[in-house]
């Protein structure tokens, strides 16, 4: 107990004893005092703790210092003594501590592995250096191992392990191929953190023989090759999908501990397919803001600048469709140590008192260790003066035999902090540091700072006394500054004089004397005035000046604060500046600036520089307003205005406005009642009844118009029966049982007088009946009920007021309320024209069943399935309305070789009559679209190998696929062409015997019986002996078309940072192509500002590379189609209805045809053996047979993708028609809905495409007239 009772009592008296510590002093940066000053050493520079050298150049070993006297250095290596004497081949450089050990003749790095520290020392102490450790960079070859090529199926997880050789540094660890091209990476392709590259599911193109990795070693500038890895992806049918896994880290937990201000880089690669996507999460927290970053498809989490709050779990998700994994990463942040409080150097006077403190902080806690001068503290000789406790060292009455270097110590187990700070005690009588008898010179009224700089030890005190024998300064008119400044806030003229400072402290006694002298302030007595001269004059400034007469003003005189132009019509005079000739260029600021040694003052003035005065103008403005208007004859029906003119301003009265306000109905309101001309100011004025009239009159010339009069007296006029009747009479029905009557009502001031009311009458046409007749208020709109349907109607509505009818009205006809259609149209028949075109025909239908106004037919159709394909897919109606009493209209934008069904409606003001029976009709084959890829890898010597996909749209039963390629020259000339058909069920081939190095065009195109589709182009070359760069290139240029634009996008392979562009103009135009260049490395652009349904040719190019482009591509812009539309056949009572009728027909079926079997014929078949139409039932080019009752046709599913464009519009590669060759009129029509109105007429109808002659491939005098 009363030991603790000690310890508590002896920390108190520390804290006391700390409080009351004199602070060290302050040396002084004078260069001349610092030599004269003895000083421990200190280290200014030294190599890093962790120095790893380059073996094959000289290693140095950096060990600088500084003291007074100058330091000797030693070393020593490994903790022992080095000898550098003994080793001829180390040697020091001289005034240095730095080691050169020379390898590049003859020596060995790794001799010279090991632990260095430095030691600088004089006769005030030791300093020593950091350990560093010296370490020669390995880049060792990687072993030799035997690969087996990796056998994968398609969709399977794969990893490629690199395995690099343990160098030192580390290496940086990349993926290429064997034309040093990186391996690209994606979600599901990607390299991690250990160098490894991890396939989260396998794809057919990740088939290579060339992945290799490589190692980079960048301290000795070499790379590492591993040997090349071989993947063979092979299909099956089908690739099952797989929820994801993680490939690394395993297991569901593991454990990571990084230090505090590095980077925490945690990993998560997931397998499965689909890919899988990953997510980062921190359990019971955020992850930090500003500080988080994710890298390498957000499969890695970077943190920057960790810290011990970033420690926990961090939890990595991966998900797909199919499921989810996860694993919880528990991080623990370290900290070597760091500075909380870093000790600093000491000088002290003998006699006096001071700490050192070093205080560190780390995880865990860094323990503190001493030493002096380079020993452990505990060993090295005694001081009675210092007292050790833990971080802190205490110092009392330091004696000059105390002075030392002590080095403080923090270390755990992630590293340690070592500092020098050196304890200086220094016995110095006072020196005055400012040169004698300086002369100080300030302005009167403003502060002037003598200086005294000093150094003594111990700390000399300062006084000021004025003169060399005067009274010392004390009082509030003086200001004294610790470095020994002194400072007088306001001098005067009177502080003129000798000043003396005296330093002293207990060793001696110095003074210094400095001289102050107080000027004049400078000021401007006459400043520059602004100016106004005109043009081509002459202007002078003044600027005179009364000055100290011990000072030399300078005067600089500056325009707009720029100097003066270099021109000899500017003259600078002693007091003045002259402007000869004065120019507009001139006006501007002038301003005059008097600088002295210890002051300057400036006074501007403007320079306005004006025309000379011209001959007084005619001044033109708009007439005063007219006044003093009188009414006079006042009648039921007029009055007679007069009024006195304005001025007119010099410029004569052209008009008079009269304008009049209706107090009574509208008040405030001002109306135009007439005008007059300039010349006259009487004017009879006609009236309406029951109306208080007020005038005005405003005058008018050819400025413009006056304000107007003040308004004349009111006039009040009698009422009357109106005279006129409501206009825009109408009559339409809300319903099909009424009538709606409206009309635009009388103004107030058209009612002539009070009590304005309507009669409303009606009468059904061509009916003999009387008029009904209602008397309504003043409203605008009249209700019928009980009408029959839309039938003709007489209405008239007439006006009345308290004084009686306005003249009879006139008739107008209207009709009752509309109501559906009753009756479908019939008769409907399908003409198919081409693949992608048919018309329609079909009876009108009785106007009586309209049963309201015809507005058109509507005609429904869609795709029920294509004829290539087994699987029918979700329907989607198209609608066509037809305006008018049509009977006929075009089907465009259809999918050949396809089945389809149309319906026919009616359409009034009130909707859709019932549908027609569903017709059913097929469209013929078509040229198939391009392939929907062409790919050429495996160059060889002398061969090539082709992939392509098949048509997206084969509009048919493929034949062929025909293949042209000739061989390209260094002038780009093009050689003979070659022609290959292939098979429609082959989907690569491998051309041999071909020439090497040698650049190949290739134009592919598929087959259908009616022709060969459009072409995709592709341009490959064959390789040389040695590994060749591969060509740039821009392949696979697709095009996605709507009416005004089209989405381009491309393949670019080549080198970085190309700039590309993209050109087109209209296809078969001998125009010149317009140019867009895109932006960035965006490998799409959209072409704007398209004229709709125009066949365009493109072709995307790179700037810098001559003459290299893709090849071209074709595509048309499309009209609007017709908006789409759900019917109610998605309904489920619909469905259900259907499957109803289906099962009736079905049993009709199977009677005819046991009533077929017996001898019977089947009605419907009789008739169309009857009625054969040709145009109406296309038959098979095969067989012959009828199509719609064939099932031997090859229903083939399409793939996916397709090059027509979003909106569905028709290609010109599809059809040659067009909606404008069928329209009415140049444009298209749209309802409101977005539906296409067409009235296809007045062009002769086209006939039936014979093919597509555009889409062969093209000949050589024809590629080369298009390769540029």
């Amino acid at each position: 107990m009363m030991k603790k009772k000690s310890m508590s009592a002896s920390k108190a008296s520390l804290v006391f004893f700390l409080c009351q510590m004199i602070s060290a002093l302050d040396v002084p940066l004078d260069s001349k005092l610092l030599e004269e000053l003895s000083q421990p050493p200190t280290i200014t520079q030294q190599s890093p703790k962790d120095y790893i050298i380059d073996p094959r150049e000289n290693i140095v070993i950096q060990c600088e210092a500084k003291g007074k006297p100058p330091p000797s250095f030693s070393w020593t290596r490994n903790g022992t003594h080095f000898d550098i004497d003994k080793d001829a081949q180390v040697t020091m450089k001289p005034n240095s501590g730095t080691l050169v050990i020379n390898i590049m003749n003859g020596g060995k790095a790794e001799a010279y592995e090991g632990v260095y520290q430095c030691t600088a020392r004089n006769e005030r102490g030791a300093a020593i250096s950091n350990n560093i450790v010296i370490r020669p960079s390995r880049s060792p070859l990687w072993t030799k191992e035997k690969l087996e090529p990796n056998q994968v199926r398609e969709g399977d997880s794969l990893v490629l392990h690199c395995r690099p050789p343990v160098g030192l540094p580390p290496p940086i660890i990349f993926w290429m191929d064997n034309a040093f091209q990186r391996l690209p990476q994606s979600e599901r392709v990607s390299q991690g953190l250990n160098g490894d590259l991890y396939f989260s599911n396998v794809q057919p193109e990740d088939t290579r023989e060339d992945y290799i990795c490589y190692a980079r070693f960048n301290h000795t500038q070499t790379i590492q090759q591993k040997q090349p890895i071989s993947v063979k992806v092979f299909s099956t049918k089908p690739v099952t999908e797989r929820q994801p896994i993680l490939l690394t880290p395993t297991g569901s937990t593991s454990t990571k501990v990084e230090l505090r201000g590095n980077v925490l880089l945690l990993e998560c690669i997931a397998a499965g397919l689909p890919t899988p996507v990953i997510r980062w999460i921190k359990e019971g927290g955020e992850l930090p803001a500003n500080r988080t970053f994710f890298e390498n498809f957000k499969k890695t989490l970077k943190i920057i600048d960790v810290s011990e709050a970033d420690s926990g779990n961090y939890k990595c998700i991966a998900r797909n469709i199919l499921g989810s994994a996860h694993h919880v990463i528990s991080v623990t942040v370290k900290a070597a140590p760091y500075w909380i409080t870093a000790p600093r150097n000491l000088v002290l006077s003998p006699g006096e008192d001071g700490t050192l403190i070093c205080r560190a902080n780390g995880n865990p806690k860094p323990s503190i260790s001493w030493l002096a001068n380079g020993v452990p503290i505990a060993i090295a000789p005694e001081d009675p003066s210092r007292k050790v406790d833990g971080d802190t060292i205490i110092f009392s009455h330091v004696q000059e035999r105390s002075s030392a270097v002590y080095q403080c110590n923090a270390s755990n187990e992630y590293g340690y902090l070592l500092a020098n700070a050196f304890v200086n005690v220094l016995a110095e009588p006072p020196r005055i540091l400012t040169p004698a008898n300086k002369l100080y010179q300030v302005i009167a009224d403003s502060p002037a700072l003598l200086d005294c700089a000093y150094f003594g030890s111990p700390k000399p005190e300062i006084e000021w006394f004025r003169g060399v024998k005067g009274s010392i300064l004390r009082g509030n008119e003086y200001v004294f500054h610790d470095n020994g400044t002194l400072e007088i806030p306001v001098a005067q003229k009177d502080s003129t004089g000798t000043y003396t400072c005296v330093a002293r402290n207990e060793l001696g006694k110095v003074q210094n004397e400095v001289q102050l002298e107080v000027k004049d302030p400078t000021m401007i007595i006459k400043q520059p005035e602004y100016k106004v001269i005109q043009r081509y004059g002459q202007v002078s400034f003044e600027c005179i000046i009364k000055h100290d007469s011990t000072l030399l003003p300078t005067v600089i005189w500056l325009k707009d604060n720029d100097e003066l132009p270099e021109d000899e019509r500017f003259l600078v005079g002693k007091d003045n500046l002259t402007i000869m000739n004065v120019t507009d260029k001139d006006d501007g600021t002038y301003t005059c600036i008097v600088n002295t040694s210890l002051d300057s003052v400036s006074a501007s003035a403007v320079l306005t520089v004006v025309a000379a005065p011209p001959t007084p103008a005619i001044i033109y403005a708009r007439p005063n307003p007219p006044f003093d208007l009188e009414l006079t004859g006042q009648l039921e029906r007029s009055v007679e205005l007069s009024w006195i003119p304005g001025d007119e301003n010099n410029s004569p009265i052209t008009n008079f406005v009269i304008e009049y306000e209706d107090g009574l109905h509208e008040p405030g309101v001002w109306h135009y009642q007439t005008e007059v001309p300039g010349t006259q100011t009487t004017v009879e004025l006609k009236l309406s009844p029951y109306v208080n009239y007020s005038f005005r009159v405003i005058a008018v010339n050819e400025i413009g118009r006056s304000q107007p009069s003040e308004p004349s007296e009111q006039y009040l006029t009698k009422s009357a029966s109106p005279d006129e009747n409501p206009s825009n009479v109408k009559g339409t029905g809300s319903e099909p049982d009424n009538l709606v009557i409206t009309w635009e009502s009388l103004k107030g001031f058209q009612s002539n007088g009070p009590g304005l009311q309507y009669k409303v009458s009606w009468r059904q046409k061509d009916v003999d009946d009387e008029w009904t007749s209602v008397i309504v208020a003043n409203v605008s709109k009249y209700i019928v009920s009980g009408t029959p349907t839309f039938v003709p109607y007489e209405i008239k509505v007439q006006a009345l007021n308290d004084l009686g009818y306005a003249p009879e009205p006139s008739e107008v006809i209207g009709h009752s309320g509309e109501d559906l259609p009753m009756v479908a149209p019939g008769n409907v028949q399908v003409h198919v024209i081409n693949s992608t075109l048919a018309k329609v025909h079909w009876d009108p239908v009785p106007l009586k069943t309209v049963r309201g106004h015809l507005q058109g037919y509507k005609v429904y159709y869609w795709k029920v399935q294509s004829l290539s394909r087994r699987s029918r897919r979700h329907v989607e109606k198209k609608i066509l309305t037809f305006r008018g009493n049509k009977t006929f209209g075009m089907l465009p934008g259809l999918e050949p070789y396809s089945s389809y069904k149309l319906n026919v409606r009616v359409v009034n003001g009130k909707g859709e009559g019932p549908a027609s029976p569903d017709k059913v009709f097929k469209t013929p084959e078509g040229v198939p679209s391009s392939p929907s890829f062409l790919k050429i890898t495996n160059p060889t010597l002398d061969s090539l190998t082709l992939e392509w996909g098949s048509p997206t749209h084969p509009n048919g039963v493929l034949i062929s696929y025909i293949l042209k390629f000739q061989p390209i020259n260094n002038t780009h000339e093009l050689g003979p062409l070659v022609e290959i058909r292939i098979p429609a069920n082959e989907s690569s081939l491998i051309l041999k015997n071909l020439n090497y190095s040698t650049r190949y065009k290739f134009y592919f195109n598929a087959q259908t019986s009616v022709g060969s589709g459009s072409q995709i182009t592709e341009e490959a070359v064959t390789i040389m002996d040695e590994v060749q760069p591969l060509y740039p290139r821009i392949r696979n240029v697709t095009t996605a078309a709507a009416e005004t634009y089209a989405n381009i996008s491309w393949e670019y392979e080549g080198p970085d940072h190309a700039n590309i562009y993209v050109e087109y103009g209209v296809a078969g135009s001998k125009e010149d192509w317009k140019k867009e260049i895109v932006n960035g490395s965006r490998s799409f652009f959209v072409l704007k500002g398209l004229t709709p349904g125009t066949a365009y040719k493109v072709r995307v190019g790179a700037e810098g590379l001559s003459g290299f482009r893709s090849s071209e591509d074709v595509f048309e812009t499309g009209p609007a189609m017709a908006s789409r539309q759900v019917d109610i056949a998605t309904q489920g009572w619909f469905i259900g209805l259907m499957c109803a009728v289906a099962l009736l027909i079905l049993i009709l079926l199977i009677v005819c045809f046991i009533r077929r079997n017996k001898g019977g014929k089947y009605p419907v078949k009789e008739k169309e053996d009857a009625h054969a139409d040709p145009e109406i039932q296309p038959m098979k080019e095969d067989d012959g047979t009828f199509g719609e009752y064939s099932d031997a046709e090859d229903h083939k599913p399409l793939k996916k993708g397709s090059r027509t464009p979003s909106d569905r519009t028709v290609k010109k590669e599809d059809s040659d028609d067009s909606l404008v060759d069928y329209g009415e009129g140049v444009n298209g029509q749209f309802n409101e809905d977005g539906s296409f109105i067409g009235q296809y007429s007045g062009k002769k109808e086209k006939e039936p495409a014979e093919g597509n002659e555009s889409s062969e491939a093209p000949s050589p005098v024809n590629a080369m007239n298009s390769f540029v």
